[in-house]
């Protein structure tokens, strides 16, 4: 599927651009097209390398969380809950660990510290893959959690609000927290029925309802702050949790006696060649989402969707949110472009703009994870993977619709 949708972008793309240049007479589409080719090769290659510092701290870090049996104790604690969800990895694997970080830094929007730790668990998951070019179940499962991943604090997007003049800057916390967790839910279920995960297994069901009463009792307390208090306590209890995870790391490594500084060393090594592996894949990714955006298919799309909402009768103000949801998807840096020009154009607080930030932090940018995760372990057959992240993306885009009609009107 990856390979037909990549084609079908530049094709489309291409039929766009001819459309605008011979019968609208946009004669400057082409140049248009080609600088865009040439800037998302630069972008693909600027993206995986400033990744290799980040990547190059975390490995390093994670390597000692490993050393002083953290990661072990992690996996242990989780073990029923992925003896459920990734049947195929053994109790005990290293996989679980790294999976366990990397669901962790998502939940507390620690994107830096994410990546890394989903890129080490990949590799992980890829030893025990039978089929060193194709996904496993146990991949597929990970990448689709990772790109639904609920978020507990979205301070970004409540540091985008508040610069654009909101005067509620967390008003969208609940909604975008009830859409993220949608998300999540139906790409769990959907990529269950798939590889016939038992979904109604009591110790599953009992893992989703006490995510269920933590995110509530969670969301029940910061809603009692004023909006000042909620982004500051966010902040706090984020960056608290992440150097807390280093120093105890840290910490407990050097009380067993390991050498913590030739640890992180070892560990980091594999930052730099795990960042170069991934180059060709981002460049390839980026390179069909920049023509398809140029070429001015994506307005095309955008535009035939309003005028059959408008002829149905229905509300057409979520329609001004679908670039930012279409381009989430596709791209982070797009659709956070997209996202900051409707915060300015329509104004943080009008319902646009309250949509397009619930969009932006309740789900992860699939093309991008799907192309990084899998090229970074060689994977090019990637079977239902992306066909359930956008089930999943599609199901937090609802969710964050009814959601935003719920809380703003």
């Amino acid at each position: 599927m990856l390979n037909i949708l990549w084609a079908s972008f530049i094709v489309l793309a291409f039929m766009a651009a001819c459309v605008q240049a011979f019968l609208l007479g946009h004669t400057d589409i082409f140049g248009q097209l080609t600088k865009a080719m040439f800037d998302s090769a630069k972008n693909g290659f600027e993206i995986a390398l400033g990744l290799t510092g980040v990547m190059t701290l975390w490995l390093g870090l994670l390597k000692i969380g490993e050393q002083a049996g953290f990661i072990e104790k992690l996996a242990r604690g989780l073990a029923p809950l992925f003896r459920r969800l990734l049947p195929e990895v053994p109790a005990g694997h290293p996989a679980l660990g790294s999976i366990t970080m990397n669901m962790a830094a998502n939940m507390l929007g620690l994107d830096n510290a994410a990546t890394p730790l989903g890129l080490k668990a990949m590799q992980e998951l890829q030893t025990l893959n039978p089929s060193q070019d194709t996904a496993s179940n146990a991949q597929i499962m990970f990448l689709v959690i990772n790109t639904a991943s609920v978020t507990l604090f979205p301070v970004t997007i409540m540091a985008y609000r508040a610069q654009m003049g909101a005067a509620n800057p967390a008003d969208v916390f609940v909604p975008l927290l009830i859409a993220s967790f949608c998300g999540t839910l139906a790409g769990i279920i959907v990529t269950g029925l798939i590889q016939r995960i038992r979904l109604f297994d009591p110790v599953l069901l009992l893992w989703l309802g006490g995510w269920s009463a933590l995110l509530a009792t969670l969301a029940t307390w910061l809603l009692r702050l004023s909006a000042a208090d909620m982004q500051q306590q966010t902040l706090l209890l984020s960056n608290a949790a992440l150097m807390a995870i280093v120093v105890a790391f840290v910490g407990g490594a050097w009380l067993k006696g390991v050498n913590v500084y030739e640890t992180f060393v070892e560990g980091a090594k594999d930052g730099f060649a795990t960042a170069v592996r991934i180059i060709p894949y981002l460049v390839a990714m980026l390179f069909a989402i920049a023509l398809f955006r140029a070429s001015g298919a994506l307005d095309l799309l955008i535009n035939g969707i309003r005028h059959m909402v408008a002829m149905s009768g229905l509300d057409t103000r979520w329609v001004d949110a679908l670039p930012t949801g279409l381009m989430k998807t596709l791209s982070g840096s797009g659709a956070r472009a997209m996202m900051l020009d409707t915060l300015k154009v329509q104004g943080a607080d009008s319902f646009a703009g309250r949509l397009v930030s619930i969009l932006q932090g309740s789900s992860e940018t699939t093309f991008y994870v799907l192309a990084v995760y899998f090229g970074s372990v060689g994977i090019r057959r990637a079977r239902h993977a992306l066909a359930c992240g956008l089930i999943a993306d599609l199901a937090s885009f609802v969710a964050a619709v009814g959601v935003a009609y719920a809380f703003f009107g």
